[in-house]
C-alpha cells in the first residue's frame, strides 16, 4: 500500500467519537435560540411597531423606513447580546448555494471615534456585485450594481458572531438574480389563484400557503480518506473506483444501527439545527453504505427552503468537527445508490384545510379532487419544465439509475385514486360511481365518494408521487436548491388554477349550476391529463417506450432539457403568473448551460490530472516489476520452462499495456475535444459539446482505470479504494 493511502487509512482508523456538549435543556427550550422569532420581536421592538411589522410579514405589506429603523435597532440589540459583532445579507445567487458579505456594526464619527450602528437602511438593503455572480448576460462586468433586500417573511438568525438576514438578490435593473425572488413570487401567485378556486367551496378562505417538507440524503466519508482523493475534494464525487466486493447487496445498512461516530455527528447537527430554528425530526441510515438521511417537520415553502440551505452549510461545519466530510453530490460513488432531496409539497388554507388531503364527505372530496386534478394538469402541461428544474450535470448521474426516478416526469396516484378518477371520467352528474366494486356512493355533490387517507401504496420509481395528502417530488437532487423545483411547481399550478376558474365561470355564466360546472370541467381535465398518470415500474424499458407514445418529454441530454426554460409555453406560464420575465428565463437558461459546462470541464481536468499523475505512473511501475520478473525467469530457467512460468506475468503485462495505451490516447482525445468545445460560440453549443464528446470520453477512461485497479498491486495503488471509503471505521 502506498504511503499516501496508508497514512490516510491510519488517520481514519484513529478517529474516536467526538464528545457532544448536549444542552441541559430539552429541545423545546433551546429551539430557535439563535433566531429572531416573533417572541423576541415582542421583547425587543416597541408595541407600536409590532402590528405594522407583522402585517408586513404575514400579508406582504410595504415596509416603511420608520418600521425598518425600529426593527434594526431591536434586531441589533438582540444579536449583540449573543456576541454578534457583524451582520450580513444572506442570499441565494444562481450558483445554487448561498452568499454573504459581512460588515461590522460600526461607523466612524466626525470626531474620529467609532460607534456601533445598524440602521433600517442597512437592514433593508445592501449592494453586492451583480456582475460577479452568475447572471446569464443580464449584467455586464462594467454594470456591477445589484441589490440584496430583506425578506421579512424569513427570520434573521445568528451564526458565530454574525447576524444573518435572509434577502432577495436583484439586478440594478430589477431582474431576479437568485432563487428566492421568483420563489416568493410563485408563493404569491399560487396563493391568489388557489384562494379564488377555494371560494367555490368556502367563502372564508382568504389565504392558501404552499408547504414543503424536504428529506435530505447525504454521504459521510472520513476526512483523512477524502483528503487523499483529489477527485472527491475538487468535484464532490469519485471519478474512478472499482466496485467494492461488498457494497449494498445485502441491504443491511438501510435503517440499520447508526455507527457511533455518525450518531455523535447527527446529535451535534440536530442541536445546532434546532438552535437555528430548523425543526429536524428524522434521522436514519439510507440504503448505500455511509449514506444517511435527515428530515424536518413541514414548513411554509420559502422558510423551508431557507432552512434546507442553512442546514447544508451547518452540516459541513459540524462534519469537520467530527473528522468527516459531507458529500452532497447526487452520485459520489458508482455502483451504489445516489442521493436525492425528496420534496414533499402540499397546499393548506387559513381555515386549516389541507387541499391535497381527501375529505370525509362529498363537498370536501369535491374540493380535494378539484385541486388534485389541477395539479395533474399542471404537471402534464409542464412536465418538461419540471424535469429542467431538477436537471444538472450532477443529478444526471443519479436519475434513471435503479435507486432514483427516471428522467421522465410522471405521476403515481395509487389504485384507489386512479379508480376514482377513471370512474369520474365516465360518470354523469346524476349518477353515483362504484369504487372497488363494492357499492355505489351517492353523496349529493357531484357524487364524489369517500376517499381514505393513506389509501395508496408507494412507488419509489415515480418522480412525482401522490402519497396520501401531498405530492412527493422525488427527482430533486441532494445538492440542489429546492427553490428551483418549488417555484416551477407553484407557478405551474397557479397558472392551471387560473385556467380552471375561467373554464368553470364560463359554464356558470351560461346558466350551469356551480357543482355541475365544476364536475364538467374536472371530467374534461381528467381525460386531458391522463397521459401523465403512471403507477407502474418507472425503471422499465417498456415505460420509456410508452412514455414517448404518450407525448411525455423523454429527453435525456441535460443541455437540451434546459431548453424548456425558454419554450413558448414556459414563457407564457411565468408571464401569466408574474413569476419570471422572458429575459430572466433566458438568463437562467444561459446560467444552467454555463454551469453544466464548467462542472464537466472541471471533472475532465481533474480526471486527466489523476490518470496521468497517479494511475499511469503506478501502472507502469508495476508493469516494470513484472517485466523484471519475466527477465529473471529467463535467466533462471530454460526457455520452455521460463515461458510457461512467465505466461501469467506476460498476460498481465499485455493487459496493463493495453489499458495504459487506451487511457493516454483517450486523455489526449479528451484534451483536444475540450479545446474545440471551449472555442465554440454560445453557452448552449459548449454545453452540448461537453455532453456529447467529453462525457463519453470520461466514461471510457474510467472503465480502463477501474480495470487497472483490479490488476495493479494493492500496495502500490495510491488512491483510497471503495472498500475503504464506503465503510466508516
Amino acid at each position: 500500500m502506498s504511503k499516501l493511502r496508508f497514512k490516510a487509512l491510519e488517520d481514519a482508523c484513529s478517529h474516536k467519537p467526538v464528545a457532544v456538549a448536549t444542552p441541559t435543556e430539552r429541545p423545546s427550550v433551546f429551539f430557535g435560540k439563535m433566531v429572531f422569532t416573533r417572541e423576541k420581536m415582542k421583547e425587543y421592538i416597541a408595541d407600536t411597531i409590532l402590528d405594522q411589522l407583522f402585517d408586513v410579514i404575514d400579508n406582504g405589506k410595504p415596509l416603511s423606513r420608520d418600521i425598518a429603523n425600529s426593527v434594526a435597532m431591536g434586531m441589533k440589540k438582540w444579536a449583540s447580546e449573543f456576541g454578534a459583532t457583524h451582520y450580513t445579507h444572506w442570499f441565494q445567487p444562481l450558483t445554487g448555494g448561498t452568499a454573504e458579505k459581512h460588515d461590522g456594526f460600526i461607523d466612524k464619527t466626525p470626531e474620529g471615534k467609532v460607534l456601533e450602528e445598524f440602521s433600517g437602511k442597512l437592514l433593508y438593503q445592501q449592494e453586492p456585485d451583480a456582475s460577479s455572480f452568475p447572471n446569464g448576460g443580464i449584467r455586464n462586468t462594467f454594470e456591477a450594481r445589484g441589490y440584496s433586500a430583506w425578506d421579512p417573511s424569513s427570520p434573521a438568525f445568528i451564526v458565530g458572531d454574525t447576524l444573518c438576514i435572509p434577502t432577495i438578490f436583484v439586478a440594478y435593473t430589477g431582474e431576479a438574480l437568485d432563487y428566492k425572488t421568483p420563489l416568493i413570487k410563485s408563493v404569491s401567485a399560487l396563493d391568489k389563484a388557489a384562494v379564488d378556486v377555494c371560494r367555490y367551496f368556502d367563502k372564508n378562505v382568504s389565504k392558501v400557503t404552499s408547504f414543503l417538507g424536504w428529506e435530505q440524503e447525504y454521504f459521510l466519508v472520513d476526512e483523512a480518506l477524502w483528503a487523499a482523493r483529489p477527485d472527491l475534494m475538487l468535484t464532490g464525487r469519485t471519478l474512478m473506483g472499482h466496485d467494492s466486493a461488498k457494497n449494498q447487496q445485502l441491504e443491511d445498512h438501510y435503517f440499520g444501527s447508526i455507527p457511533e461516530r455518525v450518531l455523535q455527528f447527527m446529535t451535534d447537527l440536530e442541536i445546532e439545527s434546532l438552535k437555528l430554528g430548523i425543526p429536524v425530526k428524522t434521522r436514519h441510515n439510507e440504503v448505500a453504505p455511509n449514506q444517511f438521511e435527515l428530515a424536518p417537520v413541514y414548513e411554509e415553502v420559502n422558510l423551508a427552503n431557507d432552512h434546507n440551505l442553512l442546514l447544508m452549510s451547518v452540516m459541513e461545519r459540524v462534519a469537520r468537527h467530527h473528522h468527516f466530510r459531507v458529500l452532497l453530490h447526487e452520485k459520489p460513488f458508482s455502483g451504489v445508490n445516489g442521493s436525492g432531496k425528496h420534496c414533499n409539497w402540499s397546499m393548506g388554507t387559513n381555515t386549516g384545510v389541507n387541499l391535497l388531503a381527501p375529505g370525509k364527505n362529498a363537498a370536501s372530496n369535491l374540493q380535494f379532487i378539484t385541486f388534485l386534478v389541477n395539479v395533474l394538469m399542471a404537471v402534464h402541461k409542464h412536465n418538461g419544465l419540471l424535469k429542467a428544474s431538477i436537471s444538472s450535470a450532477t443529478n444526471a448521474h443519479r436519475l434513471g439509475a435503479n435507486e432514483a426516478p427516471p428522467a421522465i416526469i410522471s405521476v403515481f396516484l395509487g389504485t384507489q385514486i386512479t379508480d376514482v378518477l377513471d370512474k369520474l371520467e365516465k360518470a354523469s352528474a346524476d349518477k353515483g360511481i362504484v369504487i372497488n366494486a363494492k357499492k355505489e356512493m351517492k353523496l349529493g355533490v357531484a357524487n364524489i365518494p369517500e376517499i381514505l387517507l393513506d389509501n395508496t401504496d408507494r412507488n419509489r420509481t415515480s418522480p412525482f408521487a401522490f402519497t396520501g395528502n401531498r405530492f412527493e417530488f422525488r427527482a430533486v437532487g441532494s445538492s440542489a436548491n429546492c427553490g428551483g423545483a418549488m417555484l416551477a411547481i407553484n407557478a405551474a399550478v397557479a397558472e392551471q388554477l387560473i385556467c380552471f376558474k375561467k373554464d368553470v365561470d364560463t359554464l356558470i355564466e351560461k346558466g350551469e349550476p356551480k357543482e355541475r360546472a365544476l364536475f364538467a370541467v374536472i371530467k374534461r381535465y381528467i381525460s386531458a391529463c391522463k397521459a401523465i398518470r403512471f403507477d407502474g415500474n418507472g425503471y422499465s424499458d417498456e415505460w420509456k417506450k410508452e412514455a414517448e407514445k404518450r407525448g411525455l418529454d423523454c429527453e435525456t441530454s441535460v443541455p437540451l432539457i434546459f431548453e424548456h426554460y425558454i419554450s413558448p409555453d414556459t414563457i407564457k406560464m411565468f408571464k401569466t403568473t408574474n413569476v419570471l420575465s422572458e429575459s430572466e428565463l433566458h438568463s437562467r437558461c444561459e446560467v444552467k448551460w454555463e454551469t453544466y459546462t464548467k462542472k464537466i470541464q472541471i471533472e475532465s481536468r481533474v480526471l486527466g490530472d489523476l490518470v496521468m499523475n497517479h494511475i499511469v505512473p503506478v501502472s507502469s511501475r508495476y508493469q516494470s516489476i513484472l517485466l523484471d520478473n519475466v527477465v529473471r525467469m529467463k535467466e533462471a530457467f530454460d526457455a520452455k520452462e521460463a515461458k510457461e512460468l512467465a505466461a501469467q506475468d506476460t498476460l498481465i503485462i499485455r493487459r496493463i499495456a493495453g489499458h495504459v495505451t487506451a487511457i493516454v490516447s483517450k486523455v489526449d482525445e479528451m484534451l483536444a475535444a475540450r479545446k474545440i468545445a471551449n472555442r465554440l460560440a454560445g453557452e448552449r453549443a459548449k454545453a452540448l459539446a461537453y455532453h456529447d464528446t467529453i462525457v463519453p470520453l470520461m466514461e471510457e477512461i474510467r472503465k480502463h482505470v477501474d480495470e487497472l485497479e483490479m490488476i495493479v498491486d494493492d500496495e502500490m495503488w495510491t488512491l483510497p479504494k471503495y472498500r475503504e471509503l464506503l465503510f466508516i471505521r
